[in-house]
């Protein structure tokens, strides 16, 4: 625990630390806000836990940056199980159309200044995920991919239905920019990423459908290393998840202590040259006596002593 809180900086060193942590080549991320389990997830609260935790590049959600720059709030999800009242309903689509008029209306000069606060600060934002973007307007996706372009990123992310990468692989063609489909581990229903052959499908839609492949998941699904499958399609690769997670579908697990060859990949990009994104995703369950952050960096320095 002491070499660990060492390795986080306390908050009267934040100012004059600049994270950095490509080593070796090899870019090293955080999948924000949601590996910040739990913590404040504005986009100040963001930039500074990734000081903190040395990391200088984001695979970055948009609700923050929306947030930062006086968007609507996006509808919260409807709790399992929960029908919507009318009245409920009615609000729902109220703040929608809300949401579009200010998309409509914002100003690339909001998120301009935005990447400069971020990379000011040492922190590149590499990808902007998205949710629910299959549910979004035309206008609404070509405002994606323009903003992302704005922030510095070189690839979108998102967990779709296979059947809906057609239609946003031609939006990526339009824009010259990728788009990283998010696997999990549902490898029966044809809609899903799960298996290689549904990355593939998405492939032969668009030379700009690419793959962000999650490395616990794929181990966990598929039983075999995404190795390969990297190695064969390195020109679609958008980023690549780090979490370890044991074979047969089994629970996620602190980095090292899993089946996924999270070592073996991060060395592959290394001697390779592979310029995409490791990007942590912190899933596995805090132990007792420990916190968020302090796992995270626990995740941060296996990484960065795989590279060495």
């Amino acid at each position: 625990m002491g070499k660990l809180a060492l390795a986080v900086p306390p908050a009267s060193r934040l100012l004059a630390a600049r994270p950095d942590s490509k080593w070796g080549g090899v870019q090293i991320g955080l999948n924000v806000p949601y590996s910040l389990h739990g913590l404040p997830d504005t986009a100040d609260d963001i930039l500074r836990d990734m000081i903190q935790l040395n990391l200088s590049a984001a695979e970055l959600r948009l609700q923050p940056v929306e947030a930062f720059l006086g968007a609507p709030a996006p509808n919260p999800a409807v709790p399992r199980g929960h029908t919507l009242t009318p009245e409920e309903d009615a609000a729902r689509k109220a703040n929608t159309q809300a949401l579009r008029k200010w998309r409509a209306s914002a100003s690339m000069g909001g998120f301009k200044a935005f990447r400069k606060k971020y990379e000011d600060a040492g922190v590149l934002i590499q990808i902007v995920k998205f949710d629910n973007i299959d549910k979004f307007t035309d206008e609404e996706v070509d405002y994606c991919f323009q903003l992302s372009k704005v922030l510095g990123a070189h690839a979108i992310s998102c967990e779709i239905p296979l059947s809906q990468t057609r239609r946003l692989g031609a939006f990526a063609e339009k824009h010259k920019m990728m788009v990283g489909y998010h696997g999990h581990t549902n490898i029966t229903s044809p809609e899903a990423f799960g298996r290689p052959e549904s990355w593939e499908t998405a492939f032969s839609y668009s030379k700009y459908n690419g793959a962000n492949i999650d490395l616990g998941h794929f181990m966990a699904a598929n039983n075999v290393s995404p190795a390969g499958f990297i190695d064969k399609h390195i020109d679609r690769i958008t980023h690549v998840h780090i979490k370890d997670r044991k074979m047969n579908m089994g629970p996620n697990m602190p980095f090292g202590d899993g089946d996924t060859p999270i070592k073996e990949i991060l060395q592959m990009m290394k001697v390779r040259n592979y310029t995409f994104q490791g990007t942590i995703e912190f899933e596995y369950k805090v132990p007792a006596g420990s916190d968020v952050m302090t796992e995270i960096a626990r995740c941060v320095n296996y990484c960065r002593d795989a590279l060495a």
